[in-house]
């Protein structure tokens, strides 16, 4: 009887196991097959392509707004893996080596250096993975490398006459801001990182706007900032050490050194009692957007980070598919075979919801 009944239990138990490593061989395919090579009945979901995305560095500001757009941008379309630069250019080539190993499908690149996308490009045109660099524009010699190469971003120049344009506005409503009534505007200017496209083309263009509406203009003083809020700060602080009053408007490359600005002159009792003075910058960034509310910062430049990141991650997904981006398959204009340019926007505290 022992016999019968250990029989019977170790038949039930081979079934068990055997039952068991049945079920496990039909659920362990991730391909839509079933067991024995056939099909099981619902398709499999289309893959979406994998883009590389490289950013600078993600504590400026501006870049967080375009970083999180192309995040935005990428759902139901694409899955994006985006990587901190950490504004070292050795670091970035390092992170496309490695996009590169993972056969990403797309790269999208914020050069540290703008002069270093050369170097990008060979190894994205060796590995035959398609490129779209964004907001930091490369040599133009170097965007002719390879045909699969785009930039998307906007015209500095267009940005600093605007800004240009904001202070010649203020001067023309507000006659007694020629503090020393002498007809010439004495100014300082806070630029971003040296020879960076954005920060010379604002600079220059800005100065070009002013003095093309009839101003005299006169250089108080200028230092880099490195697009930095608390640099910026520190070097206003400097300014006005060395010249005080004299100064008549700020001039800056973009809205964090602005507010790095407005910081150091409220030091100086800047901002109340009637004792104002103009400060401009670029991006209308959310922290800008609060300074025109609270009447520190005269105005800014929109530099639409949504748009930016949208047509790069839409650009970037064409090519991943192997298509030639165009207006219909990214929704953005293509200038020249390679270039979309996203246009800039003057923001004053009136217009301020256009830029929100």
């Amino acid at each position: 009887m022992k016999k019968i009944v250990s029989t019977i239990i170790a038949a039930a138990l081979i079934t068990t196991i055997v039952g068991c490593g049945a079920k496990t061989e039909t659920a362990a395919p991730s391909t839509g097959a079933a067991a024995g090579g056939a099909k099981t009945e619902q398709p499999a979901a289309a893959k979406k392509p994998v883009i590389g995305v490289a950013i600078y560095k993600f504590d400026d500001t501006f870049m967080t707004g375009v970083r999180n757009a192309i995040s935005t941008a990428a759902e139901g379309k694409a899955q994006v893996d985006i990587v901190d630069s950490q504004n070292a250019q050795p670091t970035q080539n390092d992170k496309v080596d490695l996009f590169i190993t993972k056969k990403v499908n797309a790269l999208a690149i914020n050069p540290v250096d703008r002069t270093g996308a050369g170097v990008i490009i060979d190894k994205a045109k060796t590995a035959n993975i398609p490129v779209v660099f964004f907001n930091r524009e490369p040599l133009a010699d170097d965007m002719k490398k390879w045909d699969k190469v785009y930039y998307v971003g906007a015209k500095a120049e267009q940005s600093g006459t605007m800004e240009g344009q904001l202070i010649v506005d203020y001067f023309k409503a507000h006659p007694e801001a020629d503090k020393n009534k002498d007809g010439v505007l004495q100014y300082v200017m806070l630029k971003g990182e040296p020879g960076h496209q954005d920060a010379e083309l604002r600079t220059k263009f800005s100065i070009k706007a002013i003095e093309d509406s009839g101003m005299k203009v006169e250089k108080l003083a200028e230092d880099t900032a490195m697009w930095d809020r608390v640099k910026g700060q520190e070097k206003m602080a400097a300014f006005l050490a060395a010249h005080g009053d004299k100064i008549e408007a700020v001039i800056t490359n973009n809205d964090d050194m602005a507010l790095g600005a407005i910081e150091a002159l409220k030091a100086k009792g800047y901002f109340k009692d009637n004792k104002f003075i103009p400060v401009v910058g670029v991006d209308a960034t959310a922290p800008a957007l609060k300074a025109l509310e609270d009447g520190t910062l005269l105005g800014t430049v929109l530099n639409d980070a949504k748009n930016q990141g949208k047509a790069t991650l839409n650009l970037a997904a064409a090519l991943a598919a192997g298509q030639t981006p165009n207006k219909d398959n990214s929704g953005y204009e293509v200038t020249d075979g390679k270039y979309v340019w996203v246009p800039y926007k003057k923001i004053t505290k009136e217009n301020m919801n256009d830029a929100k």
